[in-house]
């Protein structure tokens, strides 16, 4: 006798990002029933402040779907259009911390795709701090929403190998592709009843994941090498690791987008800048950082070569 396949779940998706959009548009050709999407509002972006959509919104453009743009997630006319939906479950990536009225209100409960091995990793940026860490695995895990940040039972986890040429930009992607096939999974053994949570032991020593600032984006020059370059691979494509640098008499913010390091002994000032055939040196008491990607206030980034070719670097430049 066959056995009887497990109907689908009606959902409501919450999410924002192009992390977001790639699980949306993966559920959507999985046959998931989406009775509505939730995303931020349409925010001015741009020189010309244009109003611009989510990642999120454009999908369910695409496909026809009823949106929502709360500005308060507990407004009750809101919670009122979630409750009238009747779904049998909400599904969460990349979106901000839902109240318990509704987190609490579906059957099925309130599913979240977060892109770190729980319980490591814990809040807004885990695809950059484990690059920052220089871990050399993180993974995807699927959990129940509870009353705290990414601390509800865990449903499926799924990990991946960190390449050491890996950034923020490429680790993204490559999440991207086991994270939406493990969601599927997640939502179907949750609704079969196949998938038992499994809740989170947390010992409070686990490393974090917080939101990415003006300060903690900053690079410390009297790190060491290696701490240098995790940092610029954990923040590059974006927000980018930067720092103040002094050039003739002038002080500028610039961005490092890609750096390699040189041991190497030398005799020179610390934190100098160092032009040698086409390359951007930067002194440290290990040897040198070669910065290869460098963007300029108002400027695309550019090779160090590239750069080279209009912008010049007087002998006592340096990094602050």
């Amino acid at each position: 006798m066959m056995n009887k396949e497990i109907s689908l779940p009606s959902i409501v998706f919450f999410g924002t990002p192009e992390f977001a959009s790639y699980c949306l548009n993966a559920l959507l050709n999985a046959k998931f029933k989406v009775l509505s999407v939730v995303t931020v509002p349409d925010r001015k972006a741009g020189r010309g402040k244009k109003l611009t959509s989510s990642a999120v919104k454009k999908v369910a453009e695409s496909y026809g779907i009823s949106i929502l743009q709360p500005t308060n997630l507990k407004s009750p006319e809101f919670i009122s259009q979630l409750i009238d939906l009747k779904a049998e479950a909400f599904v969460v990536v990349a979106f901000r911390m839902l109240p318990k009225i509704i987190w609490s209100h579906p059957k099925l409960g309130t599913i979240n795709l977060h892109a770190s091995l729980l319980p490591n990793y814990r809040g807004a940026a885990p695809i950059n701090w484990v690059l920052i860490n220089g871990e050399q695995k993180t993974g995807i895990t699927t959990f129940l929403i509870d009353n705290n940040i990414d601390s509800g039972s865990i449903l499926l986890k799924k990990e991946v190998l960190i390449e050491l040429t890996e950034n923020a930009g490429t680790l993204h992607d490559k999440l991207l592709y086991y994270g939406a096939p493990l969601l599927i999974q997640t939502i179907k053994g949750v609704k079969s009843g196949k998938i038992k949570p499994i809740k989170q032991d947390i010992l409070k020593l686990e490393s974090k994941a917080p939101k990415l600032t003006n300060e903690n984006t900053r690079l410390d020059w009297g790190s060491n090498l290696k701490l240098l370059k995790n940092k610029i691979k954990g923040l590059s494509p974006y927000p980018g690791a930067w720092s103040f640098f002094e050039n003739n008499g002038i002080t500028e913010r610039f961005k490092i987008l890609k750096a390699e390091i040189v041991f190497e002994k030398h005799i020179h000032p610390l934190n100098q800048i160092l032009i040698k055939k086409d390359q951007i040196y930067i002194t440290n008491a290990q040897g040198y950082l070669n910065c290869l990607e460098i963007q300029l206030p108002n400027k695309k980034r550019m090779s160090a070569k590239i750069l080279l070719n209009g912008y010049k670097f007087t002998s006592d430049a340096r990094v602050l």
